[in-house]
């Protein structure tokens, strides 16, 4: 099954893994011992979260530690920042007319 970024993030465990990771990269085992959870349910996590290309694997001796693909975070910025104009475009809206307001006032 194919899943997009957004339904990796719709999970708050993985939003969560994800911002363990963005600090440093970390093994199955130490993100574990962040959630009370199964050790299984944090591998389901990070599966998600690498077929969705959020993740990178990178191998080291027998650990193998995940870190996060910016890059692929970006996709949500971009989703996001159209709604960042509409809001800010509203709030523009609203400051000339609580501006004109004021001066009616004078």
């Amino acid at each position: 099954m194919r899943r997009d970024i957004f339904q990796a993030i719709a999970d708050p465990t993985r939003r969560a893994i994800l911002v363990l990771i963005a600090v440093h990269a970390m093994t199955p085992n130490a993100i574990a011992e962040h959630f009370d959870i199964t050790r299984q349910s944090i591998s389901k996590h990070l599966r998600i979260l690498s077929e969705c290309d959020l993740l990178a694997k990178k191998q080291e001796g027998r650990e193998i530690f995940y870190e996060l693909k910016i890059d692929k975070m970006k996709e949500i910025d971009i989703w996001l920042d159209q709604f960042r104009k509409i809001v800010e475009e509203r709030y523009q809206r609203l400051d000339e007319v609580l501006f004109t307001l004021k001066n009616k006032q004078k």
